[in-house]
């Protein structure tokens, strides 16, 4: 986690959590001169549209106050939905058993996207399986990480 994503965290967490919710992850997207802050929230009892807005609420009054982030930027609040961004070791170890797509920060063999089974975390890697060989990427590496919904 980039030093001014872990500030943004350690400011939106407690709130986030007083709330009842767990901050799922964090996105910073610039896109010139307007950016969009997307806050991902998860309860085990799912999280509703009120959720969302009850949550930017309170948020969007800590960043105002706190300005963290420079110049103008949209507030989001989501869930992660079925298709969940993973951020850290501890949520690739929760869903060990399900296909993943990542996309690396450098290329690896050539590429940057690889999908396959999330086979689990070991030290800090996580561990992919893609048609039977077992690939390791460094969690500094990798730059996104989806669940890949699997519908039967």
């Amino acid at each position: 986690m980039a030093i001014k994503d872990a500030a943004l965290h350690a400011l939106i967490e407690p709130v986030v959590s007083a709330m009842g919710f767990e901050l799922w992850g964090i996105d910073h997207l610039s896109q010139g001169k307007h950016s969009r802050l997307v806050i991902y929230i998860d309860h085990d009892d799912g999280v509703s549209v009120d959720d969302c807005a009850d949550v930017s609420r309170q948020v969007s009054a800590v960043l105002d106050v706190e300005d963290p982030v420079p110049g103008e930027y949209r507030l989001e609040v989501s869930s992660p939905g079925m298709d969940r961004p993973l951020f850290t070791l501890e949520q690739f170890g929760r869903y060990a058993g399900h296909v993943v797509a990542v996309k690396l920060r450098l290329p690896f063999d050539g590429r940057r996207k690889f999908q396959g089974l999330l086979v689990g975390v070991e030290s800090d890697e996580v561990l992919l399986q893609i048609d039977g060989e077992e690939y390791c990427f460094p969690i500094e590496g990798i730059d996104q990480a989806r669940v890949v919904p699997q519908f039967t």
